[in-house]
């Protein structure tokens, strides 16, 4: 890779890692709803000046309510119910795990005997992090949270019927899409009156949080991930992943003081042992080319 280009996957993983910072500030005035929907409400902007993708609609709302709608609302809702940003942004890219166990039973992609080494350290690692629930937070928040990896290893794997098209427009698309559905979950759960109450009195730090995670972290960054994986093979893109979990527990523990007790540190970072084992192994290039946060 070009050296500004991989100057552009770190940036890209930096601005993932720290998007969880950003989500957890924006859920003390927001609920998990409005904070969702508002995040690909920013991002669909561009839907304004570009075309939609040439992907069926069934395809193409598919994609978008697990890729983006269930991965992300779902998160919201684990970081709601007290469960650590740290731990969240490793817990999510266990994604990578849950699309190579996918990938073989719906599509007999048998993985190689790394990444089968990866996936079982990194089950011992989710294990090992399960060991630590009911403490700080709740059995239900953990559960709800681990829905996040699993929607996205389905979009991931579904978003392979939309190869070939603009990431940029595919991603705007996706986001708009995901942003109807949300807008009216946020007026059923919570009603019109707070809606607006929450959206008339945000704070502009929330503000600031909302344009960063819309604009940049969903819109702009998943598009130059998606350049960079059109430009070069996807195993020399993806392990820049794993800076995601890193970064989004340093800057936890710098802005909120989290702090990892020896199981559960020991748990993350085998979890994260566990992905570079599957991502750097030699059949890296079916594992999921959209990462995020």
């Amino acid at each position: 890779m070009k050296p500004a280009d991989i100057c552009i996957a770190v940036l890209v993983a930096m601005i993932w890692g720290l998007a969880f910072i950003a989500s957890r500030i924006a859920l003390d005035e927001l609920s998990p709803e409005l904070m969702t929907a508002l995040r690909f409400t920013i991002a669909a902007a561009p839907c304004l000046i570009v075309p939609r993708p040439k992907v069926s609609w069934p395809v193409l709302i598919a994609i978008s309510f697990t890729l983006f709608l269930g991965q992300f609302l779902t998160q919201a809702y684990g970081i709601a119910g007290g469960v650590p940003v740290g731990l969240t942004s490793v817990v999510v890219q266990s994604q990578a795990l849950f699309t190579i166990g996918l990938a073989a039973i719906l599509f007999g992609e048998r993985p190689s005997r790394m990444q089968t080494i990866g996936i079982a350290i990194a089950a011992v690692g989710l294990l090992m992090i399960c060991g630590t629930v009911g403490y700080d937070f709740s059995v239900s928040a953990f559960a709800v949270l681990m829905i996040s990896p699993i929607c996205f290893a389905v979009g991931n794997l579904l978003l392979r019927r939309a190869q070939g098209v603009p990431m940029f427009d595919l991603s705007a698309w996706l986001c708009l899409v995901a942003a109807i559905p949300l807008l009216v979950l946020t007026l059923a759960e919570d009603g019109v009156q707070p809606t607006w109450h929450a959206l008339s009195h945000m704070s502009g730090v929330v503000l600031l949080c909302m344009l960063v995670i819309g604009g940049i972290s969903t819109c702009t960054a998943y598009w130059l991930w998606g350049r960079l994986l059109r430009d070069y093979p996807a195993a020399q893109v993806v392990p820049f992943a794993l800076l995601v979990p890193f970064v989004g527990s340093a800057a936890s523990s710098i802005v909120f003081g989290e702090t990892f007790g020896p199981l559960r540190l020991a748990g993350m970072l085998t979890v994260v042992g566990g992905i570079a084992v599957m991502l750097l192994s030699r059949r890296a290039q079916v594992l999921p080319k959209v990462v995020g946060a």
